[in-house]
């Protein structure tokens, strides 16, 4: 069953978990290999899935490389089930924005577990895993976001990218800035932002002669001996 049909079983009231992918493409994807003294960092993208989102899998796939995708429940439905399967295919991770993209801060308890519970019920039809982290959709937090969403919180270090008007050397070079050993880094694989798709191909070899090697959100934490916390608004994992 593919993740169409997944997503399609679970809207029809029955959750078909069916896991990701042991095909040959994603059995052949090598596994990041890293030890103490490895320098890593984890590149994370908002707002999809998306039709941006393929484009970005493709530039993944291209350097060989894995990501986390936050995304939005709303955006979690039968045209993008194939594509966060792939993208699980690839051994990149999929985590949870909310389901609305509204500001959390401004709702009801129940309110934010409904955002949080649906959004995650969509990726575990599809992925077969649920959700384990969360970034806070405009990075609004509150104590009781803190006490209800029961993941940790991951902000990270970004470039605008969201804002059209900064141009694709520009959201590369903000990002390298920033950066460091232990790291997350926060793009947009929102509708239409093919300059954040074009600045990978800055970024990545970039990140890459430096001496880093990318690795997912749970790759990081691990990779650094860290065990987060749910009360905790993590960009770099070294220092929160």
């Amino acid at each position: 069953m593919n993740g169409k049909a997944c997503f399609l079983a679970l809207m029809g009231g029955i959750v078909l978990m069916t896991g990701c992918s042991t095909d040959s493409q994603a059995a052949s994807r090598p596994v990041p290999q890293f030890d103490a003294n490895t320098k890593v960092i984890a590149l994370t993208f908002d707002d999809g899935p998306s039709s941006t989102t393929p484009l970005v899998l493709d530039k993944l796939d291209q350097y060989r490389v894995v990501a986390s995708f936050f995304v939005c429940g709303n955006n979690v439905g039968e045209q993008t089930a194939d594509t966060v399967k792939r993208a699980c295919d690839m051994g990149c991770e999929i985590h949870n924005h909310s389901k609305s993209h509204r500001d959390m801060t401004k709702l009801t308890e129940e309110q934010i577990r409904r955002e949080i519970t649906e959004t995650s019920q969509r990726v575990e039809a599809i992925t077969g895993e649920p959700t384990r982290f969360f970034r806070p959709p405009y990075i609004a937090v509150n104590d009781l976001m803190y006490d209800t969403v029961g993941m940790p919180f991951i902000c990270g270090y970004g470039s605008n990218d969201w804002d059209d008007k900064v141009g694709v050397q520009e959201r590369s070079d903000k990002v390298l800035a920033q950066i460091h050993d232990g790291s997350i880094i926060l793009l947009h694989d929102a509708e239409g932002n093919t300059k954040t798709v074009e600045a990978l191909d800055l970024l990545i070899p970039a990140l890459q002669q430096d001496g880093y090697t990318l690795v997912t959100v749970s790759q990081l934490f691990e990779a650094k001996g860290v065990t987060p916390d749910t009360h905790t608004m993590y960009s770099d994992v070294t220092k929160d």
